[in-house]
């Protein structure tokens, strides 16, 4: 494959903004998008995937070209454009004779990837402190969850059922080329076959599809609201969940959105206009009263928990060099905060589910088992699991609850 610098420059300045201000990728790689509209769709699928590669392969990129983990920043662009070299090597190119790939060949890196054989931490590329716990927590599967995780996550869309169906929707992506196939987990779920940037697509645009990982699609059915009660989802975000939450509620009832962060909120306000969802209501959590006001009128309620984030490494894989051991241990304890109060909003009868975007049993299934302990009023129904190496989506857990009558 031919390189062009202005390609190449694009690429190590978006790893700039990655790793010396420390933005997130996905958001660093679509204002570069935008800011060179010149580019033609090939050379914005390199630049994109070249990113991501390299965040993906950050520490073992290094070892390969220079023998060592990564230096701390800055980073000078023909160091950062070394590594782009290694990456593209490892995938079967060869390279340009520029200075900054002297020395480069596959030979060499086939050599040090096998003196690295036994370093999984480098050879999986991340921190050692991260495989450590990993391997406490999950033992043998820890390994096995990693690669998986360092695989290119599949394009997952959602069916808003208000506005259409998933044969439909199937018809249509398939007539234009987009190689859809229905999701096997989730009903809802439409599998892309072909990338793009289908947030611009006029159905999209429409309200008649959203974005969604297919194992984040079974979170809101795992509820299982029905039309006419009152749902909170009381962690909402930007509401992906919440939508579905009121699709499968036929747009008949009512659901509280409620977040800490009220500009997400705002976010979710556009997102029901475009799917023409009526009974969601945005409520900022501002104190501990918002929640006291709340006490005992749900029927259904959401905690989808902030969390590590594990599970979603392979859409983030930035997310893994953000990461500290003291945010992942004060996160447990923000998790098990949230179940401890928030439970409070369910009535007598109601049910909850308690959800992470992680895989490890310490914000998972122990923090539910504590707060049995803690509040008996409470039993667990049923809780599930999705791993990417068994179920091919990200890596969540879910469990559902009832307040006793």
């Amino acid at each position: 494959m031919r390189l062009h610098r202005p390609l190449t420059n694009g690429v190590t300045f978006a790893l700039r903004q990655i790793f010396e201000e420390g933005r997130y990728a996905d958001k660093v790689i679509a204002q570069l998008l935008k800011a060179n509209r010149k580019w033609g769709s090939r050379d914005r699928a390199f630049v994109a995937s070249a990113v991501y590669d390299i965040v993906r392969w950050w520490r073992l990129l290094w070892n390969l070209a220079f023998e060592k983990d990564p230096p701390k920043p800055p980073y000078e662009d023909a160091l950062l454009l070394r590594l782009l070299g290694a990456r593209l090597l490892t995938e079967g190119h060869s390279l340009p004779e520029w200075k900054e790939f002297d020395g480069l060949n596959a030979g060499l890196l086939a050599h040090r990837r096998q003196v690295l054989a036994g370093r999984p931490a480098i050879m999986q590329s991340i921190p050692d402190w991260l495989d450590q716990l990993g391997r406490k927590e999950m033992g043998e599967k820890w390994l096995r969850e990693l690669t998986a995780l360092n695989q290119t996550a599949e394009v997952a869309i959602r069916v808003n059922a208000q506005l259409t169906d998933r044969a439909t929707l199937l018809a249509a992506l398939e007539k234009e080329g987009w190689l859809p196939k229905a999701g096997s987990l989730s009903e809802d779920a439409i599998i892309l076959g072909k990338r793009g940037n289908i947030v611009r697509h006029p159905l999209y645009l429409k309200g008649h599809f959203e974005v969604q990982d297919e194992g984040s699609q079974l979170i809101a059915r795992f509820l299982a609201p029905k039309p006419g009660m009152k749902v909170v989802d009381a962690c909402a975000g930007a509401g992906g969940k919440t939508l579905h939450l009121a699709s499968l509620m036929k747009n008949r009832g009512s659901i509280i959105a409620m977040d800490t962060e009220a500009w997400k909120l705002d976010e979710l306000k556009r997102r029901a206009r475009r799917n023409r969802l009526r009974i969601i209501q945005p409520m900022p959590i501002q104190s501990t009263d918002t929640i006291k006001q709340l006490a005992g009128s749900a029927d259904r309620l959401l905690l989808d928990v902030p969390c590590s984030g594990l599970g979603v490494l392979r859409r983030n894989p930035d997310a893994k060099w953000k990461l500290t051991p003291e945010f992942v241990e004060g996160i447990k304890e923000t998790q098990a905060g949230i179940l401890s109060s928030y439970s409070r909003m369910l009535k007598p009868g109601g049910r909850m589910v308690y959800a992470t975007c992680s895989i490890l049993p310490s914000e998972n299934e122990y923090q539910v088992e504590c707060f049995l302990k803690q509040n008996p009023d409470f039993q667990l129904l049923d809780s599930r699991h999705l791993l990417p190496s068994e179920h091919g989506t990200d890596g969540f857990y879910m469990a559902l609850l009832e307040r006793k009558s």
